[in-house]
């Protein structure tokens, strides 16, 4: 099917050519204007859960009490929140906002809570509801309002935060990391890609498959939200994605390329249709299960995994179309000019009639592996183990403002407000009861609420008809253990008799996302565990390889995410990676971590099978063939390793925290499959294994003859013997 693909492709590359040169003009007019479509809020939050519904009753009974804009008031140098003017200055500067945009403003003159003035009463701050019946509507008012918010004079400054100042913030700084981003990646890339080809021409085709693939993952996302809403923060992972897994791709395929169109009376034509037999296919069915991968985050309720699945799915399809079509055309049309405008002598083939290939650094080292397999195994196993212990004692919180850099203004109003004032109520439980107005019942279950270990107060802050909001305060972290263990202490105190009570809060939703994303979890496992199980049996036809797959994958991972909680949770190496660790990390991040390593470490392990199997197939051996296959893929495979961590890497420079920890935590992930994994633990392994890598049942070897992701039919070639002692 593959072979005939290319045929056709070369016959009609012209035409390929001249459609992807209308649709790529087409991304750049159109798709680039999925910034002004995506929405700003995180998408964190979990709909239908218990948090979930006391908000939407507080709202609807009481009103929205949610802090969309604080602005923060400092006074000059001896200047208090009791001088006349400083009231003075601040109301003026309120009632100067447009109209129409602000639906309520909260002072510390208009309430006399004392939780409004600062414990050296320099400073207060004021609390904006905005007018507007969705988060949309109350963006626009933002937009209207936010150049006047910090207009105020008589010596007084003005800082802005709350809800929507803080998504302002981070989509700002989204938007400009992204081009930051791809201006330092490109440089670098096309270096290395140069170092790596030896020529400008075969370097620049899979940089340009990246430069097609982040257009369309654009495009793509546009597209998408037509459909449902994406959050402004799959900008970031889908292009670094995109752009990894094009330069992925085409460093596959034009390397294939370049090794068939050397051999002795290949045509161009001939060169590109095993080129598609062989690398086409490997990345169709890696596109594939990257796919599967990240449709497991289409599972769960937050609106931010969901949309980063769909972005994810949409960009994922976009390189393999691109890799598969565009990329055939372009060496098509090249044929052996592919190597043109060399910057150093090419090195020549094997000499014709290596069966193997296995004669090499990559060769050797496998040989070297394969000869004590036990020792090798056991020693990567424990490496990454050891190297996955801190996830054992991850903690959970939120995403806020501390997600922003140090100093910004979002940022520093929040530190304030948890800092410099007597409470953040923010940052309260709220407990919200319903369907009872007896004041005596309410004040009975406020007092049994403040008496809970942990408390240390509850205060009806909403009142109306028969719905009540008290919030409970505490002296822990709003991320610590202690503050989700008081949730569940609050939910279970009895309601007053005849009532319900519904508890929420930013904590509150914390514990929600981990109950529900823990329900989740096992159906994600069997999703893409099963489907990639099934995809690398018909590419492979064995049921252990993919056992073995998954298995290794797994340990990656787990290395991985105990890395990412020593460096964003426990602090370590903040100050070289510019970041300041909260002590906690979103229960959202490391599934989409999961998702996507899951797929890219797939990658590189079809690649390598894929090698492998070719070789097993032509000698019988499995030896020679694990050797040969990691002679062949291991240049490759490290090359493209490096030129992934390139990519992430510049995209870890974000200035959005956990932007900044899914990009470091994907380049750990890579560099650790690419060596200890790929170059140590596979091969140990399937020496241990022996001819057992190959095994399946009779159905299913009689399934994978009928129905095997293959290229033709033929019989194999006859098979060499195994060597002596070996596997």
């Amino acid at each position: 099917m593959f072979e005939r693909w290319g045929r056709w492709v070369h016959r009609r590359r012209r035409w390929v050519l001249a459609v992807a040169g209308a649709a790529l003009v087409f991304a750049g007019v159109w798709g680039t204007g999925v910034f002004g479509a995506l929405t700003s809020s995180g998408g964190f939050d979990t709909p239908g859960s218990e948090s979930a519904q006391a908000t939407r009753i507080a709202e609807r009974d009481l009103g929205r009490d949610q802090a969309d804009v604080v602005v923060l008031y400092t006074g000059r140098p001896g200047m208090t929140v009791d001088d006349p003017s400083y009231r003075a200055s601040v109301e003026k500067a309120l009632a100067a906002l447009p109209n129409g945009k602000v639906a309520g403003t909260s002072t510390f003159w208009t309430t006399k809570a004392p939780q409004f003035v600062s414990k050296d009463r320099t400073s207060t701050y004021a609390v904006l509801q905005l007018a507007g019946k969705d988060e949309g509507a109350r963006q626009d008012s933002y937009d209207a309002i936010k150049d006047d918010l910090t207009g105020v004079g008589g010596g007084l400054t003005a800082k802005v935060g709350g809800q929507i100042g803080t998504e302002a913030a981070i989509n700002e700084r989204v938007s400009s990391d992204i081009g930051r981003a791809e201006g330092m990646a490109m440089p670098v890339l096309l270096v290395l890609l140069v170092l790596i080809f030896g020529g400008l021409v075969s370097a620049s085709l899979p940089l340009l498959v990246g430069g097609l693939a982040i257009l369309g993952s654009f495009t793509a996302l546009h597209l998408l939200t037509y459909v449902t809403d994406v959050s402004i923060f799959a900008v970031n992972i889908t292009t670094f994605l995109g752009l990894g897994l094009a330069i992925d791709y085409g460093l596959f395929m034009v390397s294939r390329f370049r090794e068939e169109v050397r051999r002795d009376g290949a045509t161009t034509e001939d060169a590109l249709a095993a080129t598609m037999a062989t690398a086409g296919r490997t990345v169709a069915v890696s596109g594939v299960t990257v796919a599967v991968s990240l449709s497991g985050l289409l599972l769960f309720d937050q609106n931010f995994l969901v949309s980063m699945g769909y972005g994810g799915i949409a960009t994922v399809f976009v390189c393999m179309l691109g890799a598969l079509t565009v990329l055939p055309a372009l060496l098509a049309v090249l044929g052996t000019r592919v190597n043109a405008l060399a910057v150093r002598r090419r090195r020549k083939n094997a000499p014709a009639g290596t069966r193997n290939g296995a004669d090499g650094w990559w060769g050797r080292l496998a040989h070297s592996v394969m000869r004590r397999p036990v020792v090798y195994a056991v020693a990567s196993v424990a490496l990454l183990l050891t190297l996955a212990g801190p996830f054992l004692h991850i903690n959970w919180g939120g995403i806020d403002a501390k997600v922003l850099p140090s100093g910004t203004d979002a940022r520093v109003v929040s530190e304030a407000l948890q800092t410099r004032f007597p409470a953040d109520p923010t940052e309260a439980i709220q407990a919200v009861v319903t369907g009872t107005s007896d004041r005596a019942a309410i004040q009975s279950y406020g007092d049994r609420l403040a008496a809970l270990p942990g408390a240390t107060g509850a205060t009806v802050t909403g009142a109306k008809g028969e719905t009540t909001r008290i919030a409970v305060t505490y002296s822990a972290g709003p991320d610590s253990a202690a503050a989700r263990d008081l949730v569940h202490r609050v939910r279970d105190v009895p309601a007053p008799p005849g009532a319900r009570a519904y508890v929420g809060g930013g904590t509150a939703d914390v514990v929600d996302q981990l109950a529900s994303i823990g329900g989740t979890l096992p159906w994600l496992a069997l999703l893409v565990g099963g489907v990639t199980f099934a995809l690398l049996f018909l590419a492979f036809g064995s049921v252990v390889l993919p056992l073995k797959a998954i298995v290794m994958n797994m340990l990656s991972l787990s290395a991985t995410f105990g890395v990412v909680v020593l460096i964003f949770q426990d602090g370590h190496l903040s100050g070289p990676l510019d970041f300041t660790a909260t002590g906690a990390i979103s229960p959202s991040m490391p599934i989409l971590m999961l998702a996507m390593l899951f797929g890219i470490s797939m990658d590189y392990e079809v690649f390598l099978l894929s090698r492998v199997r070719e070789q097993y197939d032509l000698t019988g051996s499995n030896t020679t063939a694990v050797a040969a296959g990691v002679q062949r893929t291991g240049a490759i495979i490290t090359s493209a390793a490096l030129l992934f961590i390139v990519v992430i890497g510049a995209f870890a420079t974000s200035g959005v925290a956990f932007i900044k920890m899914t990009g470091v935590g994907m380049a750990i992930a890579i560099l650790v499959d690419a060596t200890v994994v790929r170059a140590l633990l596979v091969p140990a392994a399937m020496r241990l294994l022996g001819r057992a890598n190959w095994w399946a049942p009779g159905p299913l070897a009689r399934l994978y003859g009928r129905y095997g992701i293959r290229e033709g039919d033929a019989a194999a070639p006859p098979r060499e013997p195994e060597p002596a002692g070996a596997h």
